[in-house]
């Protein structure tokens, strides 16, 4: 499966963005995904994580209340709705895909990666 991000932007503190990944070559009916973010000089970090039967999610607490992973009916797109904003959360923002039997928090547990997205707040 390929996965493409977008949706990314400058912002300013306090204010809201949605990022978007799909997917083509298949669906991601079968897929665990995950969001990631690696700010400069810094480890690619854990964002959310959405189940790939919808039924679980799954946050970093420094994002937790503030973001919100969904995906839509048709299964072929993945969104992290962030709000609240803050430069803190400055960092290119990534989509990943695991098979079902991998529930993780890990980066090294995905196997499929889009390019990533340039998420900026502004202070």
């Amino acid at each position: 499966v390929q996965l493409a991000e977008s949706g990314g932007g400058l912002v300013q503190s306090g204010e809201s963005l949605k990022v978007s990944c799909a997917a083509s070559g298949r669906t991601l009916s079968y897929y665990n995904m995950g969001w990631f973010r690696q700010a400069p000089g810094k480890e690619r970090e854990f964002v959310a994580r959405l189940a790939w039967d919808g039924t679980s999610t799954d946050y970093a607490d420094s994002v937790k209340g503030r973001f919100t992973i969904s995906r839509d009916n048709a299964k072929t797109t993945v969104y992290l709705q962030m709000n609240s904003l803050t430069p803190e959360d400055t960092a290119v923002y990534y989509c990943a895909a695991a098979n079902l039997f991998t529930f993780s928090r890990e980066p090294s547990d995905y196997r499929y990666w889009g390019q990533g997205t340039q998420v900026t707040v502004s202070s």
